[in-house]
């Protein structure tokens, strides 16, 4: 089941990466709240927010292991582990393996979301940092009461 979850999301992210790479020039924007947020193509050679530029190879080689080890995880989990651990991993391998197909195709990562304040960022991001949130509710509020019930 998750393994779909994975699958979709990263289509997802490719395919919104491929309609702003046809349809925009690099470092285009375009305004959808003025001043808040836009749409501006640019490729990103490093990390989250640039760092790292230019090191794409080791980026990717990184991002890979990493993405390895949540999908070996999952699977040794398919069965027993709890629904909210499964989709934190899942979302965080979805963007792994959304921005890995890029470093590895492009040797730059499409970023898009630019709410002006903040670097710009894409859909495989979001899915990363949603993944890291809900593994953070899991690890501090789930997996204690978890923990309580077995120790009973």
């Amino acid at each position: 089941m998750y393994y779909i979850v994975i699958i979709a999301a990263v289509m997802l992210d490719q395919l919104v990466k491929y309609i702003i790479r046809v349809n925009m020039d690099l470092y285009e924007t375009i305004p959808i709240i003025n001043g808040v947020f836009h749409i501006t193509y640019i490729q990103n050679t490093g990390a989250a927010f640039s760092m790292f530029s230019g090191h794409t190879g080791i980026l990717a080689l990184i991002t890979v292991i990493i993405t390895i080890g949540i999908l070996v995880y999952l699977f040794k989990l398919r069965r027993g582990g709890h629904r909210m651990l499964m989709l934190s991993l899942s979302l965080i391998a979805a963007g792994g393996l959304g921005n890995i197909v890029d470093r590895v195709m492009l040797k730059y990562v499409v970023d898009f979301f630019d709410l002006r304040i903040w670097p710009i960022f894409n859909l495989a991001d979001v899915y990363v940092c949603c993944g890291c949130g809900l593994l953070v509710i899991y690890i501090f509020f789930i997996e204690p009461k978890l923990n309580a019930q077995r120790d009973i």
